[in-house]
């Protein structure tokens, strides 16, 4: 089944550093000098006119000669790639703005990485440079020497610390010797703007490598959506300190979906961030009647915390008039519980992915778009994005039939340039222009999207995406050599009824033999939690078994080990 987007196409427009789409269009002349960040913790404020002179100020220092105390950094054919990490901060996102306008490529480490995932992630993405929140210095310094990075290549940001050169610092360098401003780097639609880590289509981490024509791309994308629902809709009279939305920022920056909302797309109006650095339930209810926050973005479980929480039920969420969801499925029971806990919202759906940039379908946000032809299905993926082509396809490569489940192809400009230095995923996943996500949808005579399954291994956990073959790899690496073989699937218990949770079925070695199962079991258990982030730890718990079912081709029969585990949690115990 082939499909083409409903919506009008996405306006060509030369190829241009990215910069210069979120910075200087036409629409910005007019515009106030707005408060753009606020940090949650502090309540200190940046204005947008500010940011943007922060933002060049940060490039002239990034990229300025050391002769002049610049850090030297260059440019697209410098071969640099920045690695940053830390929490949401407003020079999180001044630092990733610098380096897209000096064309200098970066890539954002999870601060939940352990030293054992961090160092595999430098080796994956060959990091040149690194800029580290204080009280992340020492997981940097640890993963760094176990890889062999050079200590005097990490540098700080946000804060300060000893022997250390910061990214502030040095912009205060620059502006205090009036170093001249440098120029915005001219970009092609191929030219690497970040690398961002995904679990693909199945296996290991990648490293997904967009460019500045992608991100053009996907912000013309929904400057189009903006121009539809603006067709038929009149937003309200904002009823907040300077009548802009202000947005709830707590998803991390290292994401996808956080990266995207908070460093690009709340560039297309004028709306103020409140930055928090990480989730926390409590104080988000005490910051949305505080800042007036109209828009709130979510993922499943964090929706689920927010249904549950006892303080939620008397919370004034009377302000909130937009709730998105995103980066995994959203059961429609919880949507309803949010929808009657947070009412007279917009509550907007869909459905993406890294290596579509950001995002491929969503359910259109008001009713009456396309002269009616767009429908708001709930539990749907909803429709295309414009300028996005589609194929539902059978296990044999022919295209499914209306209402028929199977693969999900994509094609727009909105596709990523592919996998940073993986050909063999390369050639897997990106087929003649068109990227196999390894999901499964159906689509309705509507058009509208249906996700089914996911038919890759990788499991969606608090809507991070987690490699059962990276937790099979860490079991297998256990320097006692306690197992043989390993397989790892997803299993109920996760915060939504979609939501699976890591179990381990490994086979024991001699030495495990010797130790006894129960042993292993708590060695293999304390491993992982050593050496893996919290949301990839084996909550599903580790079973010994004799032998890893296995096709005649080696291919792991997971799903066998699953079907057999939950038979065996549906039996009905037996009274004593």
């Amino acid at each position: 089944m082939y499909l083409k987007s409903m919506y009008p196409d996405v306006p060509n427009i030369p190829a241009q550093n990215i910069h210069d789409i979120v910075f200087h269009r036409a629409d910005q002349k007019d515009w106030e000098n707005y408060t753009l960040h606020i940090d949650a913790a502090t309540g200190r404020k940046r204005s947008y006119r500010e940011f943007h002179e922060r933002v060049m100020d940060g490039a002239t220092a990034l990229g300025s000669p050391i002769s002049v105390k610049g850090l030297g950094l260059q440019g697209e054919n410098g071969g640099e790639i920045v690695g940053i990490l830390g929490e949401n901060s407003m020079d999180y996102i001044t630092l990733i703005h610098s380096l897209l306008t000096i064309t200098i490529p970066f890539t954002m480490f999870s601060h939940y990485y352990t030293p054992f995932e961090l160092a595999r992630a430098l080796r994956l993405c060959k990091a040149t440079r690194i800029f580290v929140q204080p009280k992340f210095l020492a997981l940097v310094e640890k993963a760094a020497k176990d890889v062999g990075f050079p200590d005097d290549c990490i540098y700080i940001f946000e804060g300060q610390a000893k022997g250390k050169r910061s990214f502030g610092e040095t912009l205060r360098q620059v502006r205090k010797d009036s170093v001249p401003r440098v120029a915005v780097h001219p970009a092609g639609k191929d030219t690497l703007a970040y690398l961002i880590f995904s679990s693909g289509t199945s296996g290991l981490p990648k490293t997904v490598m967009i460019s500045h024509g992608n991100l053009a791309y996907s912000l013309l994308q929904f400057m189009v959506l903006g121009t539809e629902i603006a067709k038929v809709y009149t937003p309200p009279a904002w009823l907040t300190p300077e009548g802009f939305p202000v947005s709830l920022a707590f998803l991390p920056l290292h994401h996808t979906y956080g990266l995207h909302l908070f460093c690009f797309r709340s560039f297309l109006s004028q709306t103020t961030l409140v930055l928090l650095p990480q989730w926390d339930v409590d104080l988000a209810l005490k910051l949305i009647p505080k800042y007036k926050v109209t828009h709130i973005s979510l993922i499943p479980s964090i929706a689920h915390q927010l249904v549950n929480s006892p303080k939620a039920k008397n919370a004034d969420f009377s302000s909130l008039r937009w709730v998105n969801s995103g980066a995994a499925y959203l059961p429609q029971h919880l949507a309803r519980r949010l929808t009657r806990l947070v009412s007279n919202v917009t509550l907007t759906e869909g459905y993406g992915l890294s290596e579509a940039t950001i995002a491929a379908c969503s359910i259109p946000s008001v009713h009456g778009m396309l002269g009616g032809r767009a429908k708001r299905v709930p539990d749907s993926a909803g429709i295309l994005f414009p300028g996005m082509e589609a194929r539902i396809v059978r296990e044999d490569g022919s295209d499914a039939d209306t209402n028929e489940p199977g693969e999900l192809w994509l094609k727009g400009g909105n596709i990523a340039l592919g996998y940073w230095d993986n050909e063999k995923a390369n050639r897997e996943t990106f087929v003649d222009e068109w990227l196999k996500t390894g999901d499964l949808f159906l689509v309705d005579g509507d058009g509208t999207f249906y996700f089914q399954d996911r038919a890759k291994d990788t499991l969606k956990i608090s809507g991070m995406q987690v490699a059962p073959v990276e937790i099979e790899n860490t079991l297998l690496a256990h320097p006692d050599k306690l197992i043989v073989d390993a397989t790892v699937a997803g299993v109920s218990g996760g915060r939504t009824s979609d939501e699976k949770i890591p179990r381990a079925w490994v086979v024991l070695s001699e030495v495990g033999k010797q130790k006894g199962e129960a042993t292993v079991v708590t060695a293999l258990d304390a491993w992982t939690r050593k050496n893996l982030s919290k949301y990839k730890r084996l909550r599903g718990g580790i079973e010994v078994v004799d032998e890893i079912p296995k096709s005649p081709t080696g291919k792991v029969l997971r799903r066998a080990l699953q079907d057999e585990y939950d038979q065996r949690m549906k039996r009905p115990r037996t009274r004593l």
